[in-house]
C-alpha cells in the first residue's frame, strides 16, 4: 500500500493513559498534527475539545483504516496493560504499512514481541523513569539523559569542588575524567556552549556528555 505524500507530518497516539495523553498534549502544545484515538468513554470526554480525537477501538482495523491511519506517517501506541490489545494495534499498524511505530511496553518480553511484530521503537516508561530517578537521588546529578543503553549519555549537574574558580581548559576534564563539559548555565545567564576558556564557578550548573559509568564517577566527585 503506497504511503500519501503527507504521511510523514502526522501523528496518530493510540490510547489516553497517562504516558499516550501526555504524547499527544505536548505535541498538540508544539504544533504537530496529531490525532488522538481512545476507546474508553470517560476518558473521550476527558480530553473532548483539549486534543484532536476520536473514540474508536484501534484493535479492530477496519476501524483504524475509516478514521484514516495509513494517512499517518508515525504512531505511538500507549496501551500496555492489555497485552493482547497492545499486540493486536501494533500489528494492525504493521498491516498498514505505518512507517514508524512507537509502542509502550510494561515488561522487556512485552518489548520483545512488540519489536517481532514490527515496532520499530520499544519505550518503558515507568522503567526508564525509575532508572532516572535513581541516578538523580544518588548523587549531584540534576538531570540524566541516557542516549543509549549504558553508553552515552547527557547530565545537567553541579560543578564538582575542584572545578571552582578554574576554566574547562584548566581543569582538563575531557583528558582527566574522559567527558566532555558541553555547555554552562549561571545564575540570572542564558545557557551558554563550553570552550576551554568556560570559567566554572560553585552556582553554575554543568552540561556534561559521555559514558554513563564515567559521568557517574565525575559527578560523585567531592
Amino acid at each position: 500500500m503506497p504511503a500519501p505524500a503527507s504521511r510523514t507530518d502526522s501523528t496518530l497516539v493510540i490510547g489516553l493513559g497517562r504516558f499516550g495523553s501526555a504524547v499527544a498534549a505536548t505535541l498538540d502544545r508544539l504544533g504537530r498534527e496529531v490525532l488522538a484515538v481512545e476507546t474508553n468513554p470517560a476518558i473521550v470526554r476527558q480530553w473532548t475539545g483539549r486534543i484532536p480525537l476520536v473514540e474508536a477501538d484501534a484493535t479492530d482495523a477496519e476501524a483504524l483504516e475509516q478514521l484514516g491511519a495509513t494517512e499517518f506517517g508515525t504512531a505511538v501506541v500507549g496501551v500496555a496493560t492489555s497485552l493482547e490489545a497492545s499486540v493486536l494495534i501494533t500489528g494492525n499498524l504493521v498491516d498498514l504499512e505505518t512507517p514508524q511505530i512507537w509502542a509502550k511496553a510494561i515488561s522487556r518480553a512485552h518489548g520483545r514481541i512488540l519489536r517481532r511484530i514490527g515496532a520499530q521503537h520499544v519505550v518503558y516508561p515507568e522503567f526508564d523513569a525509575g532508572q532516572r530517578a535513581a541516578h538523580l537521588v544518588s548523587g549531584r546529578m540534576l538531570d540524566y539523559i541516557e542516549m543509549e543503553k549504558g553508553g552515552f549519555t547527557i547530565v545537567k549537574m553541579r560543578p564538582p569542588m575542584e572545578l571552582h574558580g578554574f576554566t574547562i581548559g584548566q581543569s582538563r576534564i575531557r583528558s582527566r575524567y574522559g567527558v566532555s563539559v558541553v555547555g554552562l548555565m549561571s545564575p540570572g545567564e542564558p545557557f551558554e556552549y563550553a570552550t576551554p576558556e568556560t570559567l566554572v564557578s560553585a552556582d553554575d550548573i554543568l552540561v556534561v556528555g559521555g559514558d554513563a559509568a564515567l559521568l557517574e564517577r565525575f559527578a560523585n566527585r567531592a
